[in-house]
């Protein structure tokens, strides 16, 4: 059953993950490692997904864990400060390209005609999009590369053996579930505690954030912000587990799904991966070579419309 991922929409109206784990062959009294480290402060107050689960979860404490290792080594600590900082400043300037970028587009698509230059500037201003999002977080990754060839995290006692703890849990558990909250914050404990290479060995079922953490790459989204223009950023690279998808969770409070114009944007941007709407019972699995998608998951479209997504 490894590598097997499963991608849910939102547990707190409509919980499913109980259900996907006996789909997915997992005993009912088989202990189930949970990652809630999204909640931040709220980690520990897990009782409903435990009471939900059937009391066998093994939370893994990934935030109290983060902290323990920073209170104690405080060189870490400010270095990962630093890097933090450095990537909200990389993530407000993106933002100033991408609007300029995304204004660009969307004014050329709602230019009446269909002449061949006029068709040529629209998809240079998409690939200007597109070329602005990759050269982001190709930066992001170098800049995590440079922080682990600088700093040697693994190698640091303090974080060296909570690694190893989590590694103990999730050797006798049977399978891992990723709640939602905070997803810079989830991404930041799942990767700063080094849970991928266990998780690429069971069965992960993860929502909400926890579903967009497991992406090759972490989209942000709100189509009516408080503030700003509401254009979907490129946030940071994911763990990679959920290949060529990216979750879209909460679609319906967040996403003018009924705009056309929208939906194709945001389906032709992100392309070839599938922008997945995740509303409550939504449910696609990847099985290390193909996606399987429950009858009430959609996809968006490049032609505007949100469709159901059928299995090939």
């Amino acid at each position: 059953m490894s590598g097997v991922v499963t991608l849910l929409g939102p547990q707190r109206l409509a919980p499913t993950v109980g259900a996907t784990l006996g789909a997915l062959g997992i005993a009912p009294e088989a202990p189930v490692a949970t990652v809630t480290a999204g909640w931040q402060e709220r980690e520990g107050e897990d009782q409903e997904l435990d009471e939900h689960l059937g009391g066998r979860t093994v939370n893994l404490a990934l935030y109290l864990r983060a902290d323990r290792v920073f209170a104690e080594d405080r060189e870490l600590h400010q270095a990962f400060q630093s890097r933090q900082a450095r990537l909200r400043r990389m993530q407000a300037l993106y933002r100033v390209r991408l609007d300029a970028a995304m204004d660009a587009w969307h004014t050329l698509h709602v230019m009446p005609g269909d002449d061949a230059p006029l068709l040529e500037e629209r998809d240079a201003a998409l690939e200007a999009v597109r070329e602005i999002d990759r050269r982001h977080l190709d930066r992001m990754g170098e800049i995590h590369a440079e922080f682990d060839a600088k700093w040697l995290p693994g190698q640091r006692e303090p974080l060296a053996r909570e690694r190893k703890i989590v590694a103990g849990l999730l050797a006798n558990v049977a399978a891992l579930a990723i709640a939602g909250g905070h997803v810079a914050v989830l991404l930041n404990r799942l990767r700063l505690l080094d849970v991928t290479p266990r998780a690429r060995q069971m069965p992960v079922v993860a929502w909400s954030a926890g579903a967009m953490a497991c992406s090759e790459r972490v989209v942000l989204f709100h189509d009516d912000p408080p503030h700003g223009a509401g254009h979907p950023e490129a946030f940071e690279l994911g763990l990679g587990l959920a290949p060529g998808v990216v979750p879209f969770p909460h679609a319906r409070h967040r996403l003018r799904l009924d705009d056309a114009g929208r939906v194709a944007s945001a389906a032709r941007r992100f392309a070839p991966a599938v922008c997945l709407p995740m509303d409550e019972h939504a449910s696609v699995a990847w099985d290390g070579a193909h996606w399987r998608p429950a009858t009430a998951t959609r996809r968006m479209e490049t032609n505007g419309e949100v469709a159901q997504w059928s299995a090939a």
